[in-house]
């Protein structure tokens, strides 16, 4: 277990970080930013689930997928290299592989879509639609660094699978569907 005796160290007044394998970036280098946008994306779903009280399941798919967030920021802050000294935590097939079955059970209780989706109906199904495009932004940002950095590429498969989880949940704790906001095509013409 990680263990904080202090908080701040000091060590990053100068606009440079630490990477997991203790290299020194700046604060903007796009693995940090990665990685960070993987926390906001933490920080959204932790707002989502202050809305999913009495829905014991939705919220300990939500802790799971916290849980997971924080192994994939360290897959992230720590570079790949050939023979590490400490194997480093990376994030695996089978929680993609969990991710899938929810998202099948989940839609299999759906009807079908007629329209897009507006982000709304219910506090969490909102809050889940943001918590999905932070997702999705951090996704834009591990595949731009992939580009020209090895990033695990079952990393790529869970922030991929994360965002169409968090759309089918919205949709879930919408009344299966039934709360959906749904897009009319040149509406308020």
């Amino acid at each position: 277990m990680v263990k904080l005796t202090r908080i701040y160290t000091r060590g990053g007044d100068a606009g440079e970080t630490s990477l997991g394998d203790g290299t020194r970036v700046p604060k903007h280098d796009l693995r940090v930013t990665a990685y960070g946008t993987v926390d906001e994306a933490n920080a959204a779903i932790g707002i989502a689930r202050l809305h999913t009280a009495g829905m014991a399941e939705v919220d300990a798919m939500l802790g799971r997928i916290q849980n997971d967030l924080f192994d994939l920021g360290a897959d992230l802050c720590t570079p790949e290299e050939p023979e590490p000294k400490y194997p480093p935590l990376r994030v695996v097939q089978s929680q993609v592989d969990r991710l899938e079955r929810e998202i099948d059970a989940m839609n299999a209780e759906l009807a079908p879509l007629t329209s897009f989706i507006l982000p709304g109906g219910s506090p969490a199904a909102a809050h889940l639609h943001l918590a999905r495009t932070v997702a999705r932004r951090a996704e834009r940002h591990m595949t731009a660094l992939s580009r020209t950095e090895t990033v695990n590429p079952v990393a790529l498969k869970y922030v991929n699978r994360l965002s169409d989880h968090l759309f089918v949940l919205s949709r879930h704790v919408n009344d299966r569907g039934a709360g959906d906001v749904l897009w009319v095509p040149g509406g308020n013409r």
